[in-house]
């Protein structure tokens, strides 16, 4: 078989699985981890395992932490310090302790306790980030409580990995390694926080001046991967480092280019990673150790739910936050594999448990995705407490919105949202807005911006904000897979009411209006508009004529563009004469209490765009649809074919 025959056959089985994944709106994560199973040594050995396929896959962790650590800053990482090293401390210690407890009791080896202990109390960076991130939950409480513990998780891999053969060895020296390991620690992360803060900005700027997409991409892959290699090489680990990479650059400018920059290498290379995770798993430890591994994972999960929680309330975390950040730890992690694999190496814990163990953390790392997706469900149904809470979050926004009628519902109040606000201010025109970021939220607020937190994928939210009472819904972020969930919500709630959606290009405008938008406005389409009309008004085209143009080219791609109501100074219609006309049915009119497809309006070429009945508009008009006593009918067409619906419908001639 030829050499690309595996790579091919691996990224068919990508595809099929990760496309049934979203078909069954499962996360996409569990079709990577079911490839790495069929196509890992278990099942059909198309992906050699070695250290090259690993290292590749955790390339992929690497860029997830750096964007992680593009969301925070040195502020933000001095504020979680209690979350780091106190909740994150006695999450480690704590599970470390118990599970070493219930190995030695069953054992009697307290070494082996210690080293599956170890490995079992951390959990999966990659997973928990990614999810969290896609669900847009890591500003959540919730989400800092879990990516607090995360971090403590990382910097705790390095005296574990000191720990462990000094055991072994019955080293004499372990007080002064553990001494050596924390001064590095604060050495290098000193080193890298006071020195690289001054050095990565004029670095920045020196390479952007160069006006070189391809020099400023080269030199993100520098910065991330090259302080990720010095964070290993002095005994920390990559992702650690690529975090820290991510906080340096989250202070400067170029914060938002270098996100879009890194996001192919970022999805990809975790897909990697996922799929090098499947292809541990092996099924003649299922099948002929199936009692110990239920046992490790009987362990693992609970035990590790329990005390993240525990420990959470003891923090004074709400009982809800607490929950929901035990159900995002409370799998295996990748890190567990490398303290495993050192602990077989050194003969403390026999092979037969170790399988087991793996085992157990592949298929904590499984259930995680459902325990993070159903998190809201499970922690509704377990705390009362977290009802109160939730009721008085909605409750806020309910107070809030009451005085808004007739408003633009803004989803997401980053910086097209605050754009677009100022724009209804000018216009008086009242609007409400939903936001994911505390902080933006709080700053926001503060200045008398109608915005409160909540998630406007949630219907009880968009009916707190008053979707029933508002004119248009506006989605400002361009990610796909939210808007999709947003627009779901909003046609469950109120089907009549159009949706606006932000995308950053073209490809996703389809699907998005498949899923319902009314209409999707393209960045790459407007900016290339907006190039145009400045280009041709700098060659001396006359200013009517390029708005003309403009028109025509919006005309051609949105629909509620196509006409426009004539004015008495305006020039003739476009190239197709077309133009708007508003209607109002009478008491006597022909039109009132026939339906729309008895009018006879299709025969003569003029097309219903809305109908504006009291103070709603329906956009979504059959033929079936019935008119009423003063309707307002909007009418798109000709001159002369306007002129004779407007007698159709009043006359009925």
């Amino acid at each position: 078989m030829h050499s690309l025959a595996p790579i091919v056959l691996v990224l068919l089985c990508a595809v099929l699985s990760v496309t049934l994944c979203r078909t069954l709106r499962v996360p996409p994560m569990l079709g990577y981890l079911v490839v790495g199973f069929i196509a890992g040594p278990s099942v059909l050995s198309l992906v050699p395992e070695g250290e090259q396929t690993h290292f590749l896959g955790e390339i992929g962790i690497v860029f997830m932490m750096f964007s992680i650590g593009l969301e925070f800053s040195l502020p933000k990482l001095r504020a979680m310090r209690s979350l780091v090293f106190g909740v994150g401390f006695a999450q480690v210690a704590l599970t470390l302790l118990l599970i070493m407890a219930g190995v030695w009791a069953l054992s009697g080896n307290a070494l082996a306790g210690f080293a599956i202990g170890g490995a079992l109390a951390l959990s999966s960076t990659a997973i928990v980030s990614k999810l969290l991130t896609e669900r847009l939950e890591l500003a959540k409480p919730h989400g800092q409580l879990a990516i607090g513990v995360l971090l403590f998780q990382d910097l705790a891999v390095v005296p574990l990995l000191i720990l462990l053969p000094a055991f072994a060895g019955d080293s004499a020296s372990l007080v002064t390694d553990l001494a050596l390991a924390g001064v590095k620690v604060v050495v290098v992360m000193a080193v890298l926080f006071f020195v690289g803060q001054r050095l990565v900005r004029p670095w920045f700027h020196l390479v952007a001046r160069q006006r070189s997409s391809e020099l400023f991409m080269i030199n993100v892959l520098l910065v991330t991967l090259g302080i990720a290699w010095l964070t290993e090489l002095s005994g920390l680990s990559l992702a650690l480092g690529a975090f820290v990479a991510g906080m340096l650059i989250s202070e400067t400018e170029y914060r938002f280019q270098v996100e879009e920059d890194i996001r192919p290498f970022r999805d990809i290379l975790l897909g990697f990673f996922f799929v090098t995770v499947g292809m541990k798993l092996e099924i003649s430890v299922l099948t002929e150790r199936w009692g110990d591994v239920l046992a490790m994972l009987a362990l693992l999960v609970p035990l590790k739910l329990a005390v993240v929680f525990g420990i959470a309330r003891a923090f004074g975390h709400r009982p809800g936050d607490s929950l929901k950040g035990a159900l995002a730890l409370a799998q295996g992690g990748e890190f567990g594999f490398v303290l495993l694999t050192l602990a077989a190496n050194l003969a403390l814990v026999p092979l037969a448990s170790v399988q087991a163990a793996l085992a157990a953390i592949i298929l904590s790392m499984l259930l995680a995705p459902f325990l993070i997706q159903y998190a809201d469900a499970i922690t509704r149904r377990l705390i009362r407490n977290d009802w109160m809470m939730a009721s008085l979050d909605l409750h806020q926004i309910l107070v809030q919105s009451m005085s808004k009628s007739e408003h633009v519902l803004v989803c997401g109040y980053g910086r097209s949202g605050q754009a677009l606000a100022r724009l209804f201010d000018a216009e008086e025109v009242p609007f409400f807005a939903l936001d994911l970021d505390p902080e933006r939220v709080r700053e926001a607020s503060e200045a008398g911006d109608p915005v409160v937190f909540g998630d406007a994928s949630k219907k009880e939210v968009l009916n707190a904000a008053g979707i029933q009472r508002a004119r248009v819904v506006v989605i400002t972020f361009a990610d796909t897979h939210v808007a999709e969930r947003i627009i779901e919500t909003v046609q469950q709630l109120k089907p009549n009411l159009p949706v606006i959606v932000r995308t950053s290009d073209d490809s996703d405008i389809e699907r998005l209006r498949e899923a319902g938008a009314d209409e999707v406005v393209s960045e790459v389409m407007e900016g290339s508009l907006m190039l145009a009309s400045q280009a041709l008004m700098v060659m001396g085209l006359p200013m009517s004529r390029v708005l003309r143009r403009i028109r025509t080219a919006r005309e051609a791609r949105y629909s509620l563009f196509r006409g426009f109501f004539r004015g008495l100074g305006d020039e003739p219609a476009g190239e197709e004469g077309m133009r708007l006309e508003s209607v109002r049915l009478t008491a006597d009119a022909y039109a009132v209490g026939k339906r729309i497809g008895e009018t006879g309006l299709a025969g003569l070429g003029v097309e219903v765009k809305t109908v504006r009945r009291r103070q709603f508009k329906r956009h979504d008009l059959s033929e079936d649809f019935v008119l009423e006593e003063n309707d307002v009918i909007v009418l798109l067409g000709r001159n002369e074919q306007l002129a004779l619906a407007e007698q159709r419908l009043l006359q009925g001639d």
